[in-house]
């Protein structure tokens, strides 16, 4: 059974760093992408960053590109997302996510949440002004 678990969501003030982290179990990504997103209630959810799956090239949105870090650890089958420069606006419930096809993808399917198979259950990252 393939599970994606996200941790080190919390509560931090504006201007605050966090990391999370996405450990996946019953099956190694590592000739995955992974992938980040955050979804806020009432709104569609939107990308955040992705990884390929060699590690060598990292997408973000506009909004997070500078802030944010995407990484992975192929022994610890990890990815992490570093946060830094946090602002009210970057409050969500962020979700890591992997897709079933190995190997490269395009840059817009890379983004494109549809094109991912596993979910984790979500991580609540809440920044106050």
């Amino acid at each position: 059974q393939v599970q994606l678990v996200e941790s080190g969501g919390g509560l931090v003030q504006a201007g605050a760093s966090l990391r999370l982290s996405c450990a996946a179990s019953g099956r190694t990504f590592s000739g995955h992408a992974m992938g980040w997103f955050r979804q806020v209630p009432g709104k569609e959810r939107e990308f955040v960053a992705a990884i390929s799956w060699s590690g060598g090239s990292t997408y973000y949105a506009d909004s997070v590109k500078g802030r944010f870090t995407i990484s992975r650890d192929y022994a610890k089958n990890t990815v992490y997302l570093q946060m830094n420069s946090l602002k009210p606006e970057d409050t969500a419930v962020y979700y890591c996510a992997a897709p079933d096809q190995r190997g490269p993808l395009a840059t817009m399917t890379v983004k494109d949440g549809r094109r991912y198979d596993y979910w984790g259950q979500g991580t609540q990252v809440t920044v106050s002004s």
